[in-house]
């Protein structure tokens, strides 16, 4: 577009109004698609059994966030904004980091987010596949 935008005078410029738009409409699009297809079987999944792997995965959730909350803030002494991105980023919950970074008005939240991201979807893989291996 940028080749061709002079030429036909094509605005390629995206205004910051028009960008937090779309990331609004797209947190709310993923949102409404996680919960449409994350409630269909959940009664049924409760009654036959699934309450212990519900239980599992709060665990697995739970755990890294209150080891990222309390790390962070007594032992490196991070700053709000930063440990809210790092606890969005542990929950791998964007989200989260959408209200992080509506509340902090800065970036703190986002860097801090993308920082600790890629290392805690390997981390929840390798503990699921742990617990498996050791529960059952």
């Amino acid at each position: 577009l940028s080749k061709f935008g002079p030429k036909f005078k094509l605005v390629t410029y995206t205004t910051m109004s028009a960008n937090l738009m779309l990331r609004e409409i797209g947190i709310a699009i993923f949102l409404a698609c996680v919960g449409l297809s994350a409630g269909e079987g959940f009664v049924e999944t409760i009654v036959n059994g699934g309450y212990k792997w519900i239980g599992y995965g709060v665990i697995i959730t739970m755990v890294p966030l209150f080891i990222v909350g309390i790390v962070g803030r007594k032992g490196f002494k991070l700053n709000y904004f930063t440990l809210m991105g790092l606890i969005s980023g542990s929950m791998t919950d964007p989200p989260a980091l959408s209200y992080s970074n509506a509340v902090a008005g800065n970036d703190a939240p986002a860097v801090s987010y993308a920082t600790v991201y890629p290392l805690v979807m390997f981390l929840r893989v390798v503990t699921a596949q742990l617990m498996i291996l050791i529960f059952l």
